[in-house]
């Protein structure tokens, strides 16, 4: 199950806000979680992260 802080980490890149780099490591275990994918600079969530946020109620807009 993923913590708050990890769940405020996907709403910020699902909403593609810059998070900072003392977060890093939390989005590095993201992605070998498969919550997260990179594509380059950029990060996007998996449906598996978007499962989790719609679970929660996260209410995001692009």
């Amino acid at each position: 199950m993923l913590r708050d802080e990890q769940v405020a980490v996907l709403c910020d890149i699902a909403q593609s806000i810059a998070f900072a780099d003392d977060v890093q490591g939390e989005v590095d275990r993201l992605i070998r979680e498969g919550y997260v994918a990179k594509d380059g600079d950029l990060y996007e969530l998996t449906p598996k992260a978007e499962k989790v946020l719609s679970e929660r109620g996260a209410s995001l807009k692009a």
